[in-house]
């Protein structure tokens, strides 16, 4: 089984999973809610790629844009269909390969939210590829937003969940990566490309956009998230609004487990 099939049989078989993650995960959530909005507004058309079980393209459909759903799992396209029928919600969604967008008409969307492909293309060239395909999706003047998993990852959710595994010959050479400064290639949650912190702007600068914003989308909280989840509302909007203000320091990139690139396609 090639690496994109290994990627697609495991969104097919962890759909439920990946829909409570961002409730697991209430803080990537919300950073990044607050980002997007920022830019989508009501009746923008919205391409949400990779957009798994749906939890960004049905946020985005209430809020009245017209948002397509695409994703490699057909799993994941039936289960954020019958969500969206569920909420009486209106959103397409389709099967695709982010490398192959060619079912989509050139620069139909006003917004592309690429928040999933990154994390599994090990390929440099198919993350080009992809990303090439968005700006060709994209009306001019429109807005992109990519995700990434840091290579860091490893060490932050192994000291919150697992700390233990350290002692583990196999789980210490995925630690190495903090030693190493690297990249990750390989066998993380599934097939999976982790990147380093100061590799994503550089990355960038071969294509036509204008970089708008780069955020580490958990700000300083990701330590603290499991505690901090259990206070109340109001204090957890509390510390959402301070970690927003800081969350595009450069000196806090480390921290992350996600990192969002956004920005504006330019002719």
């Amino acid at each position: 089984m090639d690496s994109v099939e290994i990627v697609r049989k495991f969104y097919d078989e962890t759909v439920n999973y990946e829909w409570r993650r961002l409730e697991r995960h209430k803080v990537e959530y919300e950073i990044s809610k607050r980002f997007i909005t920022r830019y989508v507004k009501p009746s923008d058309r919205v391409l949400d790629l990779g957009g798994g079980p749906g939890k960004y393209s049905l946020y985005l459909a209430a809020l009245d844009c017209k948002v397509t759903l695409a994703d490699l799992s057909q799993t994941n396209v039936e289960y954020a269909l019958n969500k969206a029928k569920e909420l009486n919600l209106p959103i397409n969604a389709v099967c695709v390969d982010s490398r192959n967008l060619s079912v989509f008409e050139d620069e139909e969307y006003d917004h592309i939210l690429c928040m999933g492909p990154m994390y599994h293309l090990k390929e440099e060239a198919d993350r080009v590829k992809t990303i090439k395909e968005c700006i060709k999706k994209l009306k001019p003047g429109g807005t992109l937003f990519v995700a990434f998993v840091s290579s860091y990852s490893f060490v932050w959710d192994y000291l919150i969940s697992n700390p233990e595994w350290i002692l583990s010959a196999d789980r210490k050479s995925e630690l190495n990566v903090i030693v190493d400064d690297s990249n990750f290639v390989g066998k993380g949650f599934t097939e999976n490309f982790f990147i380093r912190p100061k590799e994503v702007l550089p990355f960038f600068e071969q294509f036509k956009l204008e970089k708008l914003h780069l955020l580490n989308c958990e700000s300083f909280l990701y330590l603290r998230e499991p505690e901090l989840l259990k206070q109340s509302p109001e204090t957890i909007a509390a510390w959402l609004d301070l970690a927003e203000q800081v969350c595009e320091r450069e000196d806090l990139l480390s921290l992350a487990e996600h990192i969002m690139y956004i920005g504006k396609k330019v002719n």
